[in-house]
């Protein structure tokens, strides 16, 4: 078996603006890297997300609580949970969901 790989500026972007690096059966990896977004309405996903801040910040709203998301810090939102993400400068960051989400 040999190893699959891609670099981000080759792989392809998801509906909204994602580069998908990598999906497997059980877990598909992401990066976000995007300037000012809002207007984005809460939904819920049938994939738990788990990510990783690695520029900028972003705002996850998660079950009404807001949370700050900036450089170094993690985390995790729960499949069939309602939220939504805000970005008012840049951001850029990781994210592994399971199952792997697929693009729309």
């Amino acid at each position: 078996m040999s190893a699959s790989t891609v670099s981000a500026d080759a792989a392809p972007s998801g509906p909204d603006g994602e580069k998908l690096l990598a999906a497997g059966d059980k877990v598909a990896l992401r990066l976000w890297d995007e300037g000012p977004v809002s207007g984005k309405k809460p939904h819920k996903n049938q994939y738990e997300t788990v990510g990783y801040a690695i520029e900028g910040e972003a705002t996850l709203t998660l079950g009404g609580s807001e949370t700050k998301l900036t450089p170094g810090l993690s985390w995790v939102v729960p499949a069939g949970a309602e939220h939504f993400y805000s970005v008012d400068g840049h951001f850029k960051a990781v994210e592994a969901t399971s199952p792997p989400a697929r693009p729309r």
